[in-house]
C-alpha cells in the first residue's frame, strides 16, 4: 500500500463556536514578537503536568459511522484533497494551530485545555510515519483552520512527509459539526484524530492528550485491531 501525506493552521480563543450560527470576522490581533527567539526550542514538548488536560464533552460522539463530506481542501503540497474519495485506511489528525518561531501564542493559550502542543503532535506523526505505513495506513493528513500558506511554513520547517489540509472557510468543520473554540478572533479546531476506512469515519480519538503521544496512541490502536 502507498502512504500519502498532508499538513497545519493557527487561531485565537474567546467563545465556543456554534455550528449553524453566524460568525462575524472580528479584527485579528497581531501576535507579539518573542524576544531572543533563537534561544527557544520550538518543537520541544512542555511539562504536560502543568498544562490543563481537555475532558470528553461528547462533542464527537455523533461522528463514528458518518461518511466524510465530499469537500476538497487545499493541502500544503499545493493539491486539493477530497478525503471522501480515498480508498483504504486514512488517518487525519485535527489540531488548533501551530505557532511560528519568534511569535508569541495568543494570551492565555496554555490555560486553554487541549490548546498547547500542535507542533509536538505534528512531529510525532512525522516520526511515526513509517510505523503507520507498516500498519496499513494508506493516507495521512494534518488538518486545521489556518491558511494553506501559513501551514506550508510549518510543514517545511518541521519536514513533514505528509500534507496538512486547510479548512480556512470552515466548510468541513461545519459539515461534520466538529468541536471548535475561539482565540484572538480565530475559530480553531479542538484536537481530535480520525480513522477513516474507504471514506467513512471508523474511529475517533477525542480528547487527545498529551498531543505528543497522539501518533503512538494511533499505532497502538491499529496494532490492537490486528490481534
Amino acid at each position: 500500500m502507498h502512504l500519502t501525506a498532508f499538513s497545519v493552521n493557527r487561531h485565537p480563543i474567546s467563545e465556543v463556536f456554534k455550528p449553524g450560527g453566524t460568525h462575524p470576522s472580528p479584527l485579528v490581533q497581531l501576535p507579539k514578537p518573542v524576544e531572543n527567539p533563537s534561544t527557544i526550542d520550538w518543537g520541544a514538548a512542555p511539562d504536560w503536568s502543568t498544562i490543563p488536560a481537555p475532558t470528553d464533552d461528547g462533542a464527537t460522539s455523533h461522528l463514528p459511522g458518518l461518511n466524510w463530506p465530499p469537500v476538497s481542501l487545499e493541502g500544503t503540497d499545493g493539491q486539493l484533497h477530497d478525503l471522501s474519495t480515498l480508498k483504504g485506511l486514512t488517518v487525519v489528525y485535527a489540531y488548533p494551530r501551530t505557532g511560528q518561531p519568534g511569535v508569541e501564542n495568543p494570551d492565555g493559550w496554555d490555560l486553554i485545555p487541549g490548546a498547547r502542543g500542535c507542533t509536538p503532535q505534528s512531529c510525532s506523526f512525522r516520526d511515526h510515519f513509517a510505523d503507520l505505513k507498516s500498519l496499513g495506513v494508506d493516507h495521512l493528513f494534518g488538518l486545521s483552520t489556518q491558511t494553506a500558506d501559513y501551514q506550508r511554513e510549518a510543514a517545511e520547517r518541521l519536514h513533514l512527509p505528509f500534507p496538512i489540509l486547510s479548512d480556512e472557510q470552515l466548510i468541513l468543520t461545519q459539515s461534520l459539526n466538529l468541536p471548535t473554540f475561539e482565540a484572538r478572533g480565530m475559530t480553531l479546531l479542538k484536537r481530535c484524530t480520525f480513522i477513516l476506512l474507504n471514506g467513512k469515519i471508523h474511529h475517533i480519538f477525542y480528547p487527545v492528550f498529551p498531543p505528543d503521544q497522539s501518533a503512538s496512541d494511533v499505532t497502538r490502536w491499529l496494532r490492537a485491531q490486528k490481534q
